[in-house]
């Protein structure tokens, strides 16, 4: 019997691959005849208790006593920050996110928006089970900000700014599947690459794109820092800071892509409506090597900003006095509750008490260095940016990117290129975005953007 014919019976799809099998070891014990087959089957429905000790149908025997006490449990409750700026469509995404068997905490941060599977500003915890898109395509993105040694009335300058701009124009490169034009050095490329197929396969690629910066939302920009006390090991004061935005490139997509898909292949049949938050249990071999492989990703990730802040402070002439960096797609074994969890954080900043973190918000808007204040309902999680308030396609038909690039240069604010889809009208108000979250982070230092590249050929990059 085959497994269309086995459902057509009423075998619930999760048991099918157990019936076969029970079918298959009687046959070649010459215990199973077709003519009676049908009437066997459902006996072993209606009465599986009968089966238990069965030596070929025992296992399928038990998957129907499962399948029949099975019971979807509730979805776990979460604390959601400045609720009044969050759509309706992201809630729907967090309770679905809530409702997988091994969700045991979760929270919705301020600058929360639809994304895919989990919403971006989401935040899940689950026990030994770790979910590809709710740690995102772009796994390990990240911000890195670095301080420079140079004085702040260079911002000013005239011919610095031919100076800046040449370093952010030669210093990285933008778009999907863009990259280098000569492989650059970190020894993150030393690393063991061969924990997954993927990642081994994928090698090359990866190092072509280090140093990268890819498509969307993602940027490199030089700012003015201000700093009201002394932090970072420095002076309270203004500084010149280089930001950049970036993440693990189409390696981590990749990664993501392939365990996803694994994920959503061994996704029981009544969770069937929850294929985009597909997980992957810790103790089988696809979640180990998910695991291992997000894992070089968050330090390939590093590496990539690494080698950003390095060509572009280069060829400024600049040196790095201080800096601050973290993830926001990414996935960390926490202890909450007095007990190890997985906590998603899917565009999410960790905020752990005493954590640093850099929170943006758009091409003409300050972002902010923050400090986390460890907050137990937050899992120890705040905003990791603005939050968008539309879509690419709606900023598109909505805004003309050359008359805002000239609104924003008569402000000081010069835009080396950019889309129409990331100007400042698509994201929500930074400063509401901190006032929400004021009980998570504190704030002590301030960056203004002053001179700003993004990828301008349309391509886009999960948050």
């Amino acid at each position: 019997m085959n497994k269309k014919q086995l459902i057509k019976l009423g075998v619930p799809a999760d048991c099918v691959p157990a019936a076969v099998a029970g079918i298959q070891a009687a046959a070649k014990a010459d215990q199973w005849r077709a003519s009676g087959s049908k009437k066997r089957i459902a006996s072993m429905l209606t009465q599986p208790e009968q089966y238990a000790d069965d030596p070929y149908f025992a296992d399928f025997a038990r998957q129907v006593i499962a399948d029949r006490e099975f019971v979807r449990k509730k979805p776990i409750s979460y604390r959601t920050w400045g609720a009044a700026g969050i759509d309706e469509q992201s809630h729907q995404q967090m309770q679905r996110a809530c409702s997988l068997p091994s969700a045991v905490g979760a929270a919705l941060m301020p600058d929360a928006h639809v994304g895919y599977g989990l919403p971006i500003g989401g935040v899940l915890a689950l026990e030994n089970a770790v979910c590809p898109y709710a740690v995102g395509v772009d796994i390990a993105c990240r911000m890195k900000l670095s301080v420079l040694h140079l004085p702040p009335e260079s911002l000013d300058d005239r011919e610095m700014f031919h100076v800046f701009r040449t370093a952010l124009e030669n210093g990285t490169v933008f778009g999907t599947g863009q990259s280098h034009a000569r492989r650059q050095d970190h020894e993150v490329m030393d690393r063991d690459w061969t924990v997954t197929r993927i990642t081994r396969e994928r090698k090359d690629r990866a190092w072509s794109q280090l140093g990268t910066s890819g498509s969307g939302n993602h940027f490199a920009e030089f700012g003015l820092l201000t700093l009201d006390e002394a932090d970072l090991g420095l002076e309270a004061g203004e500084y010149v800071a280089l930001m950049s935005h970036s993440g693990s490139r189409g390696v981590g997509h990749g990664v993501c892509s392939t365990y996803s898909a694994i994920a959503q292949q061994h996704l029981p049949k009544r969770y069937e409506d929850l294929r985009h938050l597909a997980w992957l249990d810790l103790d089988t071999e696809a979640g180990q090597e998910y695991w291992a492989a997000m894992n070089l990703m968050g330090d390939y990730a590093a590496a990539n900003h690494d080698v950003i802040h390095r060509l572009v402070t280069s060829l400024c002439g600049a040196q790095i006095i201080a800096g601050v960096e973290n993830h926001h797609n990414f996935a960390w074994k926490e202890t909450h509750n007095g007990r190890e969890v997985i906590v998603h954080r899917k565009g999410a900043t960790p905020a752990g008490e005493g954590v640093l973190g850099v929170i943006p918000g758009s091409m003409a808007s300050p972002a902010y260095v923050v400090r986390g204040k460890g907050e137990p309902e937050s899992l120890c999680s705040a905003a990791h940016g603005a939050g968008r308030v539309m879509s690419r396609k709606a900023a598109k038909d909505k805004f003309s990117f050359k008359a805002v690039r000239n609104d924003l240069e008569k402000q000081g604010v010069h835009i080396l290129s950019a889309g129409a889809d990331e100007v400042p009208g698509v994201y929500k108000n930074i400063d509401d975005v901190m006032r929400e979250q004021s009980d998570l982070v504190e704030t002590i230092a301030r960056f203004d953007p002053r001179i700003v590249k993004m990828c301008d050929d349309g391509s886009r990059a999960e948050d």
